[in-house]
């Protein structure tokens, strides 16, 4: 890769990192959008989403309605940023991987949003499933934590498999 091209890849990766990191706000925002359209197809007890307080509220017609705040804490937002150093430290190691390297970390970033909605989901059915006390515990705390690094621990050994396979005869 040319001097000029590697100095734009890297930038515009510098850029993403910095946007993720400047545009959090935002980008929890969408994630509790995202979270109330998926909650929406799977309950009939009603979704409110509050983006500007980045909640998403469920369970509006049963007797227990719960909401959930998205926090910095619970956003995948700075799970993106070590995949954005890695693929920036490898692009500029190996310039010529690098349409291999933006694919390994477009594919690996949406498992990790995934996750955090698969997250969100656990914490759900479980103030579901065991009320509101009990269910937030587990859900949050213990399932839904391990939810999280099991999942960044898979998008990280997706992003490395793919980035650095061979290609096939």
């Amino acid at each position: 890769m040319a001097r000029f091209p590697l100095v734009v890849a890297l930038s515009a990766l510098a850029a993403a990192g910095a946007v993720v990191v400047l545009a959090e706000r935002f980008y929890r925002e969408l994630e509790v959008r995202l979270a109330g359209a998926i909650l929406d197809l799977f309950t009939t007890s009603g979704v409110y989403v509050a983006p500007d307080r980045e909640s998403v509220y469920f369970g509006l017609t049963s007797a227990a309605p719960f909401g959930l705040r998205m926090t910095p804490e619970c956003s995948s937002a700075f799970l993106l940023l070590p995949l954005l150093v890695v693929t920036m430290a490898m692009v500029y190691f190996r310039p010529s991987n690098a349409r291999r390297l933006f694919f390994s970390l477009g594919i690996s970033a949406l498992v990790v949003v995934l996750v955090n909605q698969l997250r969100i989901l656990t914490i759900v059915g479980l103030v579901h499933w065991f009320g509101t006390d009990e269910g937030y515990y587990w859900g949050h705390t213990l399932l839904g934590s391990m939810v999280s690094v099991f999942g960044g621990a898979v998008s990280i050994v997706l992003f490395v498999w793919l980035s650095t396979r061979k290609k096939t005869a």
